[in-house]
């Protein structure tokens, strides 16, 4: 079968299998590669209403990331075994919709590079440049497929995974007065880090305060995590930014997050892992990937939970001034 030697794709087809009837399955594109055809799923649950908030989960948006995938992957796992019993799950997904998109990069995945089979790196491939200095290259060039950081030709319409998040993302989540996204990544620093819009410009975005409102309830609600919120541009600014795109084609509240995993810890606990371009990525040793797997489950718990009682704390009126305060002070001051 063409999938054989993909792991992520045929566990994913296996928990399609095992959800049965819970779930709404969809092929958005199917990626040719090496004669192979690797189809792009989309999997939602719960409540279809355009009444209820939604909550998305990406991964695989780079094909040498696959923790991205795996967490993903992991966190369905976990949800389609407490379908089986858990009521209050049950209630849950009446009062909200999950969207899923584990494995957006198949192509790269199967060929181990960062990029989509033509080159593209898809998180530079939206319309869309940046206003201030980006890295050289980092930030997104247009110079060869070659290279890495591949934005696309110039003009030219978008590659066919990065369409399909954004039409899965403006149907399911950009439709509805509010949704979230978490897009799973790793490869930065030695912290987990959760990074929000902007990735084109150091501006705030305009929903600064929704965004500081969800980090204080996290970290109230957890005050021993180990994730630094904080926007991207803090760290440095790229052309082409996805997310960024889809949060200013939202006229309603999206608040689409990042969650960079910092691999460079696995690195230093293992250093031969750096003459190895899929290890630096990704978690190697089984204990190191089971504790990786465990560990965001809490977040992923915590986003759902945030997104259905979202009326009960974002911020209005007094309380909105005081947090986009704060925001600035925490992110844009210091």
């Amino acid at each position: 079968m063409p999938e054989k030697n993909l792991p992520e794709l045929i566990t994913l087809k296996r928990l399609i299998d095992e959800g049965g009837r819970h779930l709404e399955v969809g092929t958005s594109c199917t990626v040719a590669m090496d004669g192979r055809q690797f189809p792009v799923y989309t999997i939602a649950l719960g409540n279809p209403s355009p009444d209820v908030p939604a909550l998305g989960f990406f991964g695989g948006i780079h094909g040498l990331e696959r923790i991205g995938t795996q967490v993903v992957l992991s966190f369905m796992e976990s949800l389609l075994a407490r379908l089986r019993w858990d009521a209050t799950l049950h209630q849950q997904l009446e009062s909200m919709r999950l969207v899923f998109m584990p494995l957006v990069n198949p192509g790269g995945m199967w060929q181990a590079t960062r990029c989509n089979p033509q080159g593209v790196d898809l998180m530079r491939n939206a319309p869309l440049s940046a206003v201030e200095k980006v890295p050289f290259m980092l930030g997104g060039q247009r110079y060869s497929h070659h290279l890495p950081w591949y934005r696309g030709a110039e003009g030219a319409p978008m590659e066919p995974e990065s369409r399909a998040v954004c039409e899965i993302v403006e149907r399911e989540l950009l439709s509805r007065q509010f949704s979230m996204a978490l897009d799973c990544h790793s490869g930065f620093g030695l912290r987990d880090r959760i990074w929000f819009p902007h990735a084109h410009t150091a501006t705030p975005i305009a929903h600064l305060a929704d965004i500081s409102a969800l980090e204080e309830l996290f970290s109230t609600a957890y005050p021993n995590h180990n994730y630094v919120f904080e926007p991207q541009s803090r760290q440095y600014r790229t052309h082409g930014d996805l997310w960024d795109y889809l949060y200013l084609n939202s006229d309603n509240v999206f608040l689409p997050l990042t969650l960079e995993m910092g691999s460079w810890l696995w690195v230093k606990k293992n250093p031969r892992q750096i003459f190895d371009r899929i290890a630096i990525f990704n978690p190697t040793a089984r204990h190191r990937l089971q504790r990786v797997l465990r560990r965001h489950l809490i977040l992923f718990d915590f986003l759902m939970r945030a997104a259905s009682s979202h009326g009960r704390w974002t911020p209005e009126g007094m309380a909105r001034k005081v947090q986009h305060r704060r925001a600035l002070a925490q992110w844009y001051h210091s």
